[in-house]
């Protein structure tokens, strides 16, 4: 009989054991598991979502919550800008592009951006169907959004006020979908884009109606003729001191523009300046503590298991000393029963981390399809090559756990266990 005929049978001889050592190993090997693959998903999005994007200018709060709202869509943005004002530092000899954000209402969810045809350039944007937005209403959506919301070109579809309430729903205009662009990989994929004017006048109107049907008691018919002079100057974009963008997307035209355009927006505009590498890193992290913490949680957990597998190999070594004797006698070699015993080692632990692998995916895969945030949504159907470290690391602990009592089979002493028994 083979050596790991042998091993295996030794090994489920008894099942709590070794169901015990496996299921220590799986925990462990588990959470090392969910910790790579979110925290490399994590660190790629950061990435990916902010690449070519220099600086973020927008209302004076937190930057890292202005990076969150105007890059990842991942939080509420720190109010807004006035439009002049940001023009003027589009304008500017330090920059080469600039994208302007209009945010404020969703569709089940789902962010409208108002925005223009910088965004496309920006991000590569090209669309599978359709086209990009050409008047007011239109709106090129994502591919994960066209498929999330079963939308197709040509249809209608409300947006509410608001970054995620679906309540207060605008009922002035419905938005046309133009175009479906391609899987980019990215934030993009989950957006709904527009052009600005349409997010101005979802929310002129929005008020307008609010204010009429406020007062419609008082002054029905003076307030019907103003509501359509109003919409008239909107239309004429006669009234644009008063507009307001969220933010502003930069890219730099110079390496100079990294000293001097920050501290130009700081020092001399109400407006914040916020660089998305400083913020992501700083974000990264503050994520990276928790990891940390659990990584270590994990280790522990995986040393444990390898002094359980330790502690079950040499109780049992001693237990079969006697059939390891008789096999000795029938002619096995010191180096069999060596290989045999780090046999059960490797079983245990490999056993251990296939399926703490499988676990650590499926798992992972969970957190992600019930998180409320399509923006930063992790995937547990995500193979990474450094997870063949987890095998290695399985390995390892299998021989670490096994060598001692394989040592101390190979140089076990037949007369004597025979003479004993």
């Amino acid at each position: 009989m083979s050596p790991l005929k042998i091993s295996w049978k030794s090994l489920w001889s008894k099942p709590l054991s070794s169901a015990l050592n496996i299921m220590l190993i799986a925990f462990g090997t588990g959470i090392l598991t969910i910790l790579l693959l979110a925290s490399t998903q994590i660190s790629e999005k950061l990435d990916n979502n902010s690449k070519d994007i220099d600086l973020v200018v927008g209302a004076k709060g937190s930057p890292l919550q202005l990076i969150l709202s105007s890059i990842y869509y991942i939080d509420f943005p720190t109010g807004n800008i006035p439009l002049k004002e940001a023009m003027e530092l589009a304008r500017s000899p330090f920059v080469k592009r600039a994208v302007p954000l209009a945010l404020g209402d969703n569709y089940n969810g789902t962010r409208i951006v108002g925005t223009d045809s910088n965004f496309v350039s920006l991000y590569q944007l090209k669309t599978a169907q359709g086209k990009f937005w050409q008047k007011d209403f239109e709106a090129a959506i994502g591919a994960t959004v066209a498929k999330n919301q079963n939308l197709k070109i040509g249809d209608t579809f409300y947006g509410a006020h608001g970054l995620s309430s679906s309540s207060d729903v605008h009922k002035s205009h419905p938005y046309v979908v133009s175009g479906i662009m391609t899987p980019q990989g990215n934030v993009t994929d989950n957006l709904i884009l527009t052009n600005v004017a349409s997010v101005w006048k979802m929310h002129d109107e929005h008020e307008d109606h609010d204010h009429d049907a406020k007062e419609a008691h008082e002054h029905e018919a003076h307030d019907h003729k103003a509501h359509e002079a109003h919409d008239h100057e909107a239309d004429d974009h006669s009234n644009d001191e008063s507009r307001e963008l969220t933010s502003l997307l930069i890219q730099y035209r110079s390496p100079m523009s990294v000293a001097m355009f920050p501290r130009l927006v700081n020092e001399t505009t109400n407006m914040q300046a916020a660089s998305p590498a400083q913020e992501s890193t700083r974000l990264f992290s503050l994520i990276g503590v928790g990891v940390d913490t659990l990584q270590w949680f994990a280790i522990l957990i995986m040393f444990i298991a390898a002094i359980s597998v330790f502690v079950n190999l040499y109780n049992s070594l001693k237990e079969r000393n006697y059939d390891l004797a008789i096999m000795r006698t029938l002619g096995a070699s010191r180096t069999k029963l060596f290989l045999i015993v780090i046999a059960e080692g490797i079983m245990l632990t490999l056993a251990g981390t296939i399926i703490g692998i499988l676990l650590g995916h499926l798992v992972l895969e969970f957190i992600g399809s019930n998180q409320e945030s399509s923006q930063a949504q992790l995937s547990g159907f995500v193979l990474l090559y450094n997870e063949i470290y987890l095998f290695v690391a399985g390995l390892g602990i299998g021989i670490f756990a096994a060598i001692i009592p394989a040592i101390q089979a190979y140089k076990s002493n037949i007369s004597k266990i025979l003479a004993k028994n």
